[in-house]
C-alpha cells in the first residue's frame, strides 16, 4: 500500500478532531476523502503530510513512517493545502525554483519546465502569482506539489472556488497525475468523486463512516431499488401502488415517474404492470444511488 493510516487520533484540547481512523490507499489510486466540514480530514491529511504530529497511530508511506523529522519520506509526498499558500509576488518560475531549492533539488531547471507543461502554466508563467487567476493559482500550487516528483499527492480541496471552466481542466489535470501517482483528495465536490476516484472514504466527528468503491457503497446504503419509468401514456398515480413490492413513487409528469421498490425483480414487476395496463414502456432505468444522498445518509443519519 502507498499509504497505511493506522489508528489514528488527534485533539486539541478537549476537543476530539480524529478518534481512532484505520484506511489504505492503494499504488495508482485516486482516493476521495470525504466529509462534512468540522470531521477531521484536514486533521488527518496535515498528519499524513507530517505537518501535525498525531497524539497516537501510525502512519506509513511507501513502507516508511511518516515523521515531521524525516526528510526522506516527506520528499515522497506532494501536498496542496486547501488554502493554497503561494508567495504572491514572486514570478511563477521563480517560486518554482524557490520550492526546487528547499527539496534541494540538484539542477532543476529542466524539471521545472517539464512541470509549467505538465500543469498547463506556459500562457503565465511569466507572470507575477498574484496577477494570476484562482484557476492559475491552483494550477501554480499543482507545480509545487509534483515539482519533486512524489509518488504520493494529498490535495485539499483542490478545485475549491474555480469556476466550471477552471473545475474541468483541473480536473483533467488530476485524472492524468492519477495515471501514475496515488491521490488522497478531499473535495465537496460530490460529481468530482464520481468522475474522479476509484473509492472514497467518507469521516464523520472524527471517525470512518464509510470506506468502499462508490459501487458497493450504493449497494450498501441504498435501501431496496429506485426505477425511472417513462410510459406510453398517463398512468393515474393510484395504479401504480398495484406493482408488486412497490414502496413509494416520486411523480415528474403523467408519463414519467421514478418508483421505489423492494427487491431486484422489481423491474420485471414494472413490465408485468405495464402489460397489465396495456401500457408500453419507453424508457426504464434502474438509478444509482448519488454521493449525494449517500454522503447525506452517512452523516447526518437522513434518508
Amino acid at each position: 500500500m502507498a499509504v497505511t493510516v493506522s489508528n489514528l487520533s488527534k485533539s486539541f484540547g478537549a476537543q476530539t478532531a480524529v478518534s481512532n481512523i484505520s484506511f489504505q490507499v492503494g499504488q495508482g489510486e485516486i482516493l476521495g476523502f470525504l466529509g462534512p466540514n468540522g470531521a477531521g480530514k484536514t486533521t488527518t491529511m496535515r498528519m499524513i503530510t507530517g505537518f501535525l504530529r498525531p497524539d497516537q497511530g501510525e502512519i506509513l508511506v511507501n513502507g516508511l513512517k511518516v515523521s515531521a523529522e524525516d526528510p526522506e519520506v516527506r520528499a515522497s509526498i506532494g501536498y496542496l493545502p486547501e488554502h493554497n499558500p503561494l508567495y504572491l509576488d514572486m514570478y511563477v518560475r521563480e517560486y518554482l525554483r524557490y520550492v526546487a531549492r528547499i527539496y534541494k533539488m540538484p539542477n532543476p531547471g529542466e524539471r521545472i519546465e517539464e512541470v509549467i507543461r505538465i500543469t498547463g502554466l506556459q500562457p503565465e508563467c511569466h507572470k507575477v502569482i498574484r496577477s494570476l487567476s484562482k484557476g492559475y493559482r491552483q494550477r501554480v500550487g499543482l507545480a509545487q506539489a509534483i515539482l519533486h516528483d512524489p509518488a504520493v499527492l494529498i490535495l485539499d480541496e483542490a478545485t475549491s472556488g474555480l469556476d466550471p471552466n477552471q473545475l474541468v481542466e483541473i480536473r483533467q489535470l488530476i485524472r492524468q497525475l492519477g495515471k501514475t501517482k496515488t491521490i488522497l483528495l478531499s473535495t465537496h465536490i460530490m460529481q468530482e468523486v464520481q468522475a474522479l476516484c476509484d473509492r472514497v472514504v467518507i469521516i464523520n466527528k472524527g471517525a470512518i463512516v464509510a470506506d468502499s468503491n462508490i459501487e458497493l457503497l450504493s449497494q450498501s446504503v441504498s435501501k431496496g431499488i429506485r426505477v425511472s419509468v417513462h410510459f406510453s401514456r398517463p398512468v393515474f398515480e393510484n395504479t401504480l401502488h398495484e406493482i408488486r413490492g412497490y414502496v413509494s413513487h416520486e411523480k415528474f409528469d403523467p408519463q414519467h415517474y421514478v418508483i421505489h421498490g423492494e427487491d431486484d425483480q422489481f423491474n420485471e414487476a414494472i413490465f408485468d404492470f405495464a402489460v397489465s395496463k396495456n401500457l408500453k414502456i419507453l424508457e426504464m432505468a434502474t438509478l444509482r444511488e448519488s454521493v449525494e444522498h449517500i454522503f447525506q445518509q452517512l452523516t447526518t443519519g437522513t434518508s
